[in-house]
């Protein structure tokens, strides 16, 4: 039968979710694949050996509730694919006793769940009562279907002895009691129950039972009564939040893995599609908030204990609440100078050194792979500053920087750089700004990347590749990438193993080609490097298979030219090639980019600047060159680092007048800022006399 007559795998709710996800045509094809009517082999095996199963069910007061049924591995037997039967009775006071025992439970609606804790496997049903005793109940498949584990934390169970059960005592609640909020708050598991009875009769039409993992803190405690959760990104089948579209409610249930205690919670849900936090909460694709209508305690409801072995993966690349109230704290702060205290040194190669910052605040403002921070250290009795690019993922907890020794300087001047390798060790700290720039990775585009880079331009591609593989463990996609590096010889080149070890752990969808200028006779063609000699359009041709690929590049200033000109001869076109720009490595470009300076008016002649916090006043005229030159020039020292429009250090704030950028500029700068490096007063259409006033 043509499957576009069929009733869909999902209903509304779970629709509306779908399309505005922008996976709603993608899951409906999918779900008719695997959401069935009847239980794989593998499936009735899975149930067959577990010792316990969650369940979820609505009351007659349709209020939806999660509960746990156990007993012995092997309770529960499916006579056919379509059936099941439970060998075990709800605990006294679990409210799917009651709704059992009203009618004898027939057609009572269940949600379940299978789940070993062990393995961090999982499959999911849709079942109704056919028939139950006190001790037994005959259920029917209505759906069935495997899970991702992506969030499940392993644990090692274990069954504790009778004379070490205690008897069991219910407590009612209608607010998280201190008990309540301090398991809520340590917790990084939970059950959670949704349904839907729109009175279609289709199969989507039902209770669910699922999972939410997390880190401890994950759920914020707003007050006695109210819970705010993340939803992180999952199956996209969106089984609960959907159900909560139709009916916002939900059952709760929380296992103290340690006591065996049981809090089971009902109440009312808002899905917040929106919410500002979101962006704060690592992970989180969108909140929800519980709101507690009532509950029970159930102490001493199980004969099991469980050890925690370690978390998800998954998880591990999510957050919490503090994490997230940090994070905000720290966004507020991304422009002004923090303190980092240096807690680690690497020797990635003979003239690279990794420097580890870790922020004396707790909390390191975001950036996105590829980006740069600025740093600021004091030579000479003076401050001074020096961009570098983050080489760590935007996932981890503290920024890294990989910087070059500069072998060529000035006989009495030593270099930013330099001061960093020779002067600065484990202990020290560093004044930095938080990382900006436009050169970043999309990790989301479906279109393969190449990383083309050398010398110590492999910093950005190193976070770029590191975020595509955290952010393909996330989604469960990985954008295919092909890193090409070129080093001067193999002691000088960075990141070798690391790289090497990225690629292994991407199952194929990422390759790394190393190419040296000078080579040793140890060295192994294959293994040690792929190609001696200069990046060629011949080796692109041999290792890159015809497809339309975006071309990341950095790396000195002629390896970037001679790499864009490579690529631009073999037909790709400008708008695939994205390219490192602070600093010396700018690139001429066969087209011109949609830079601010098209958009600007002339240059004025001359003009009245006045710097307003150093209550300076002065004359400018064109000879006095860019206005940060022209404020160095009459004793002030202004912030900068890359002198060209790039890194935003020397942006300042514009109390009246404007500015013209008389050469392209990337940093990201409103009509209300001026890059003082490249700006130059703008002409009044008016004939006025020029003035301009900036906050320095």
């Amino acid at each position: 039968m043509n499957d576009s007559l069929q009733p869909s795998p999902f209903h509304r709710g779970e629709q509306q979710l779908q399309s505005r996800s922008g996976v709603r045509d993608k899951m409906e094809r999918f779900g008719r694949q695997v959401i069935r009517d009847y239980m794989p082999d593998q499936h009735r095996d899975f149930y067959n050996q577990l010792p316990f199963v969650f369940v979820g069910h609505a009351d007659n007061n349709g209020w939806p509730w999660a509960s746990i049924l156990f007993n012995d591995a092997g309770f529960i037997t499916s006579p056919t694919a379509d059936t099941l039967t439970i060998d075990a009775s709800p605990v006294e006071g679990d409210p799917l006793k009651q709704s059992l025992n009203n009618a004898k439970g027939e057609n009572l609606r269940l949600g379940m769940m299978g789940v070993e804790l062990s393995t961090r496997r999982r499959n999911r049903l849709a079942v109704h009562v056919t028939d139950h005793s006190d001790s037994k109940m005959q259920l029917q498949v209505d759906q069935a279907f495997g899970n991702c584990p992506q969030y499940i934390q392993q644990r090692k169970l274990e069954k504790i002895s009778a004379a070490q059960q205690l008897p069991l005592e219910t407590e009612a609640l209608t607010k998280f009691d201190q008990q309540a909020q301090t398991l809520i708050s340590n917790s990084d598991t939970f059950f959670v129950a949704s349904y839907v009875a729109q009175g279609t009769g289709e199969k989507s039409d039902g209770v669910d039972v699922s999972h939410r993992g997390g880190k401890p803190g994950f759920i914020r405690i707003d007050n006695e009564t109210t819970l705010t959760i993340p939803d992180y990104t999952g199956n996209n089948h969106f089984n609960t939040l959907g159900n909560f579209i139709i009916n916002p409610k939900a059952g709760l249930l929380f296992v103290d893995f340690n006591t065996g205690n049981l809090l089971t919670l009902t109440g009312r849900v808002e899905v917040l599609l929106d919410s500002a936090d979101t962006e704060y909460f690592a992970g989180a694709e969108r909140l929800w908030t519980f709101t507690i209508e009532h509950g029970w305690w159930l102490k001493h409801a199980l004969p099991y204990r469980w050890q925690l072995e370690q978390y998800s993966a998954n998880t591990n690349l999510t957050g919490s609440w503090p994490e997230a109230e940090q994070l905000k704290q720290a966004e507020k702060m991304r422009n002004s100078w923090q303190a980092y205290d240096v807690v680690d040194v690497v020797e990635e190669s003979s003239v690279i050194k990794s420097f580890h910052l870790k922020p004396q605040s707790g909390q390191s403002p975001r950036f996105k792979a590829g980006q740069f921070l600025t740093l600021q250290v004091r030579l000479n009795g003076q401050k001074d500053s020096r961009t570098y690019t983050v080489s760590s993922a935007p996932a981890d907890k503290n920024y890294r920087i990989s910087v070059k020794r500069e072998l060529e300087q000035s006989i009495n001047k030593v270099s930013v750089s330099n001061f960093l390798h020779d002067q600065v060790s484990v202990g020290d700290s560093l004044n930095i700004k938080a990382p900006t720039g436009n050169f970043t990775f999309d990790s989301k585009q479906a279109r393969p990347a190449v990383l083309l880079s050398a010398g110590v331009g492999i910093t950005p591609m190193i976070s770029m590749l590191r975020y595509g593989l955290t952010e393909g463990l996330r989604h469960r996609k990985l954008r295919p990438i092909t890193f090409i590096h070129v080093a001067k010889d193999h002691q000088q080149r960075a990141f070798f193993d690391e790289v090497n070890q990225l690629a292994t752990n991407s199952s194929g969808l990422v390759t790394a080609y190393w190419l040296l200028t000078n080579t040793t006779k140890e060295l192994k063609p294959g293994i040690d490097y792929h190609q001696q000699g200069r990046l060629n359009k011949e080796f692109l041709q041999a290792v890159l298979a015809l497809d339309d690929y975006d071309f990341y590049l950095c790396g000195p200033v002629g390896f970037m030219q001679a790499s864009y000109d490579l690529l631009t001869d073999l037909g790709v076109q400008d708008r695939r090639i994205y390219a490192e720009s602070f600093g010396p490595a700018s690139l001429v470009r066969t087209i011109e980019p949609n830079s601010t300076s098209s958009k600007q008016v002339g240059v004025a002649r001359e003009a009245i600047i006045e710097f307003t916090n150093s209550k300076l006043e002065q004359s400018w005229s064109q000879n006095d060159g860019s206005l940060l030159e022209f404020a160095e020039a009459h004793g002030l020292q202004p912030e900068f680092s890359c002198r060209n429009g790039q890194c935003g250090a020397c942006k300042v704030t514009i109390q009246s007048g404007s500015v013209v950028y008389p050469t392209a500029v990337t940093a990201d700068v409103t009509e209300n800022e001026a890059l003082l490096c490249c700006a130059m007063p703008a002409v009044d259409n008016d004939n006025n006399v020029v003035k301009l006033a900036l906050e320095l």
